[in-house]
This record gives structure tokens, sequence and C-alpha cells, in this order.
């Protein structure tokens, strides 16, 4: 390990803090942002939608349950950088298969660990969310900061390219059980349910699980499939991802939504959420310091109820650019911004946050049995099939 050796995290903005490298040895760049969660890190660092960022965790103590493959989000670690005030080298935890320290390295992550977390976090919330460089070999501060503000931010960036899968491919793993690890439906269960085809804009291995127990047979494409060719396969329903950086930067992926809504039932989560927003006709703004962690309260705004909700995402919707387009169905209770959307006459919702979690809590979970009963009523139903499910649910 490296925790004797150096490392600076210089910010945009001149702010420096110095403390010692972990993981790989080296330099990166990349927007920093905090999260909130008290675990889950590795779940953190493997989730594509932190493309093109450092992330920093703001619970004190990271690394004592160690990592395993069972908690990857994807096939690799996706944030540029990470950031903790104390990492510990030895886990202990039943489940693990080895130390946090190691697996950055063996991904080539850059680390920094013993730094004031509490005042790196007051910072970002006070000056947002901003460009950045971590080093362990290069302790000049004036360059290291020169770096930041010459990396390019994530307004207006394409990072969805660099995470989506190369080609359509099916997924069949569900849900995680103490007995046995991750369930398999039976062959005869999938040729028997419904299909749907999640477009992948950065998607999380937990969204798939939780439709494949919601039993769907999922089939997963690449961002830049068309609405012609979705259509072309005849699914029940459409899913759309969670997704890193700026959804106005993907116009390829907002022309296809566009070209889908009445055609078939649609879910979207996350970035999946605000390219449903732009395919609408609606605008979208990037955050102060974005919405990362898994304790953001929600509140769904026809019954009242408050959901604790896993959040992260950098760019919000503009409610106000909606209005008559579609419903406003949750608001986050910390600032107010659009975290749901739901169809006026047309059979399509979308939150904000992660009903899936990975790492957070489970309030929302429901929304995947929503889509399914979607699914399976808009065919009888029509544009009518969601506001007859939100009534049976009690929501009115």
């Amino acid at each position: 390990m490296n925790n004797d050796r150096e490392a600076i995290l210089a910010l945009a903005d001149g702010r420096i803090f110095r403390g010692r490298a972990f993981g790989a040895i080296g330099e990166t760049a990349g927007e920093a942002v905090f999260n909130t969660a008290m675990t889950g890190y590795q779940e953190v660092l493997t989730d594509p939608s932190y493309k093109g960022q450092i992330v920093c965790m703001t619970y004190p103590e990271i690394g004592n349950v160690g990592v395993n493959p069972e908690d990857e989000e994807s096939a690799r670690i996706f944030v540029e950088g990470f950031v903790v005030r104390e990492y510990l080298e030895r886990p202990s935890n039943w489940r693990a298969r080895g130390a946090l320290g190691e697996y950055l390295e063996q991904a080539g992550v850059v680390g920094i660990e013993g730094i004031d977390t509490r005042a790196l976090v007051r910072h970002l919330r006070t000056a947002g969310a901003q460009m950045a460089v971590i080093s362990s070999v290069n302790l000049n501060p004036d360059e290291l900061v020169a770096k930041a503000q010459a990396a390019p931010g994530l307004v207006g960036r394409d990072l969805v390219q660099e995470v989506t899968c190369a080609a359509a491919y099916d997924w069949e793993i569900g849900d995680w059980g103490l007995d046995g690890g991750y369930r398999r439906p039976s062959p005869r269960a999938l040729a028997d349910a419904p299909s749907v085809v999640a477009i992948d804009y950065g998607i999380k291995r937990n969204i798939l699980r939780r439709l494949i127990a919601a039993g769907f047979r999922v089939t997963v494409a690449p961002a830049r499939t068309t609405a012609a060719e979705i259509l072309a396969l005849n699914p029940d329903g459409v899913f759309l991802s969670n997704g890193p950086a700026d959804p106005a930067a993907v116009p390829y992926a907002i022309e296809a939504v566009r070209g889908l809504l009445g055609h078939k039932p649609v879910f979207g989560i996350c970035l999946g959420h605000q390219i449903l927003g732009l395919a609408l006709g609606g605008r979208t703004y990037k955050l102060a310091f974005g919405h990362h962690g898994a304790n953001h309260p929600v509140m769904d705004l026809r019954t009242r109820r408050v959901e604790i909700t896993s959040q992260n995402h950098g760019f919000a919707v503009d409610a106000d650019s909606l209005q008559g387009k579609a419903e406003l169905s949750h608001l986050n209770l910390n600032d107010r911004t659009v975290e749901g959307l739901r169809g006026v006459g047309a059979p399509f919702f979308s939150v904000q946050y992660h009903p899936e979690a990975s790492p957070g809590p489970h309030d929302s979970g429901y929304l995947f049995a929503r889509f399914r009963r979607l699914v399976e009523e808009f065919p009888r139903h029509g544009a009518e099939a969601l506001e007859r499910i939100i009534h049976a649910e009690g929501a009115v």
C-alpha cells in the first residue's frame, strides 16, 4: 500500500487538500462531488453514472467491509478518483474477497485519504461542484490547480458513449438471496414473461436484477439504438436507464425516446428520466453540487408520502418547461427539484432517484411492480392504463 506517500487534491478555484495516497499512484482529473451514503462504496465506485467525477465519501471510515464481486454494479470502476477521510486497509466482513485499496490499484484508480472531508464537503456545498485533480506524482499545488481549471467540465459532454454496451444482450439474473446469491428464473418463466428493452445509457446491474425480479424478460440495447429498431423488436415495454453527465448532450437518445412515446409503456430512471423530459420538449439544467447519496427525502405529490431515496445526478429537469406535457409526480424536499414525472393520457412515468437502491433504502422498490402492471394493462386500457394503476395503488 501507499499510505506513507503524499497526495494532493486541488480544486479549480484554488482550494488545496493534502493527504496520503491510496489505490493507484498517479494523477487524475474529474468533477469533485460528495456522496452522503454510509454504506455501499463499492456500488458507488462501479456505477457508470459517476464517469467523469471524483467522488468524496462523507462517511469517515471507508474500506472496513472490503470488496466482493457480488456488489459490483458494472464490469469495472467508473469514478475518476476516490476521496476518503480514513481508509481501513484490513476488511472485516464475511463477504469480503479483497481490500478496497488493492481493488482501486488493480483498476488504476487514484485515491487520496487523510484529508478533512467535512471541510471539502462544506466547501463544495458553498462553491459548487467543480473540476479537480488528485495527484500522488506531482505535488506542486499551482500546477495542479491549473490542470483542474483546464480540465473539461460535464456540461455539453456526451459520456454515455463511454459507458454503454457495444451490442445488445439478454440479461437473466434476478435479486440476491442470503441462501444462495443471485437467483435466475427458470427458462419457462422467462419464456412466458413480458419483454422489456432496457436502453443502456450506463445501466446499473441492480436495475436489471429488479426488472427480472418483477417478472420481465430483459434485452439490453446500446444507447444509440433508434426508436425504429426498438419497435421492430416489438417489446411489451421500454426502460430508460441511468447514466453520466449532461442529458442535453445525447440528442440521439432524445430523438429515440420521442419516437417511442405513446407506442410502448416507458419507465425511466435518473438520466433516463431527464432524457424523457427533454423528449417531451422540456429543459434540463445543472445543479450546484448535485444529489449523491442514500438519504434524500422525496414526496409523492398525490399521496403526500415521503420516501427516503438513493440518488446520483448532477442535472435536473426544469418543472416549468413541462407544463401541460407531463404531471410532476415527485418533489425533492431538500431543494424542491423535480424527482418524478408521469404521463397525462400517456403510458410513461419516470423518477430522478434510484428505486433499485444499491446502495440505499428500498422505499421506492414498488415502482418496478408498477411498471409490470403498466405493461400488462396497456394493451387493454391504452392511455388510461397508468391512471387506473395508480388509483388501484391507493394513490388518490
